[in-house]
């Protein structure tokens, strides 16, 4: 009998059979349907040994289904550290010995409180509460009724969100309808609110989205953007000069400026959050996948105090009204504990600065290769476009490609023609240069 499971972002009539992982280690995956390791035996965390280094393309032709599987996108941009880090696994199996759940309407628990206090430390600055949720699409949900609530609570008539083009904030409702309209949301169009699209403000192009900005601005509730880089919406980059702009024409409006850092925070463009590239902090931040080192769901919506105020009454009628069963799970508080006692006793920066120089260097190979375009990079995160005739999202080479980098021992899932790599931190250089000749490879035999 086949798998029950429906799987996200999958087509099941194209790619029936699923990968079954028995094991991962540093930025290794181990793929085995009887749980057995691969060819690779395990050395420190993040230094295990690799498969033989053939060349990409003779591994795609001769090696269909490969043992082991380098996981150069960090499981959907989650995994920061590298996996199964041995402090975050020891926390996480410390407080299942003591405390597995509990509501947190009304309670709390230690994990919680030192996971709140510590990012309120570290957040750019101004942002005073910290509102758990369980996910990205949640996180930014949460920061949407913010902001809503702000206004309602204030007895402002001010509803309107403002979006960029291209944007993906989340699958659930309300962060659909932030995001782009497109194939992603197309059969859930009756569910979704209006919002003011701006055009992205690609280079030569930032003084339009500024100046409609600048008018839209007027009265709206608030602007939501992912700084400096789009993900879903194509890794598309913009400067940080065009987001202190913006930043300033939400301060002079009274504009809420909601900054989505699910993908972006925790290091992945070079810096702790995107926005410190820029100066600037937001009104509400929004943060998740690498809040726990993504090893297990956890979201955090930080706020400013008075959005915290406009909800704070004896009037009943004024309380945030959201929650989930999950909220603050208190193993899941545990990992981000750990996660965030690691950014401050390691030297993680180190290792997202040498990342971002050996992330420069392989493309510096693909910058002058015609089969590409838009070959770009911002911290550890780089993208280029591969030349086909249908590009786009639904691109008929994009799950091609998913399939040669598989076979080639490398986990990439491309945005339609968009090839992008975004690794963990304990990538090695030798781990790079597997992706980059997959890469090349590809280009061989698909562009």
């Amino acid at each position: 009998m086949s798998s029950p499971i429906w799987h996200p972002f999958t087509q099941h009539a194209l790619t029936p059979d699923a990968t079954l992982v028995a094991r991962g280690e540093g930025a290794w995956l181990d793929i085995s349907p009887s749980g057995l390791r691969g060819a690779g035996a395990a050395t420190a965390f993040g230094q295990q040994a690799s498969p033989p280094y053939a060349s990409a393309l003779a591994r795609a032709q001769g090696e269909a289904n490969p043992t082991r599987l380098l996981d150069a996108i960090s499981s959907w941009w989650v995994i920061t550290h590298g996996h199964r880090h041995p402090r975050i696994v020891e926390a996480i199996k410390q407080q299942a010995d003591q405390l597995d759940q509990v509501i947190f309407a009304n309670f709390t628990h230690q994990p919680a409180e030192d996971v709140a206090r510590a990012l309120i430390e570290i957040a750019p600055q101004g942002l005073t509460r910290v509102f758990y949720s369980d996910s990205g699409s949640t996180s930014v949900e949460v920061a949407l009724k913010m902001a809503l609530g702000f206004w309602k609570n204030n007895g402002k008539d001010r509803t309107r969100i403002i979006a960029l083009e291209h944007a993906y904030h989340g699958d659930t409702v309300g962060t659909m309808s932030a995001g782009a309209r497109g194939v992603y949301n197309a059969a859930y169009a009756p569910l979704l609110y209006d919002v003011i699209r701006l055009p992205f403000p690609a280079a030569g192009r930032e003084q339009q989205t500024l100046d409609q900005l600048r008018l839209a601005a007027q009265g709206a509730a608030a602007l939501i953007v992912e700084p400096l880089i789009l993900g879903a919406g194509g890794m598309l980059i913009y400067s940080p000069d065009v987001l202190r702009d913006m930043t300033a024409i939400c301060r002079d409006s009274g504009t809420l400026l909601i900054l989505d850092e699910v993908m972006t925070g925790f290091g992945r463009t070079g810096t702790l959050f995107a926005c410190e590239q820029a100066g600037i902090a937001p009104d509400i931040l929004c943060l998740a996948k690498g809040l726990s080192g993504g090893s297990l769901p956890l979201a955090a919506t930080l706020c400013r105090e008075e959005i915290f105020a406009a909800h704070y009454s004896t009037d009943r009628s004024r309380t945030f009204f959201h929650s989930s069963s999950f909220t603050a799970n208190p193993i899941a508080c545990a990992a981000a504990r750990a996660n965030l006692e690691i950014w401050r006793d390691e030297p993680v920066r180190d290792r997202i600065a040498a990342l971002a120089a050996r992330q420069e260097e392989r493309l510096t190979r693909l910058r002058g290769d015609r089969r590409f375009e838009n070959v770009r990079r911002l911290g550890t995160i780089t993208a280029l476009d591969l030349k086909v005739p249908d590009a786009g999202y639904l691109a008929n080479v994009a799950p091609e490609l998913m399939k040669f980098f598989h076979a080639s021992g490398v986990l990439l899932r491309p945005l339609g023609n968009t090839i992008y790599v975004m690794p963990p931190y304990c990538v090695t250089a030798q781990d790079l240069d597997l992706v980059y000749d997959a890469i090349l490879a590809a280009a061989g035999k698909f562009a």
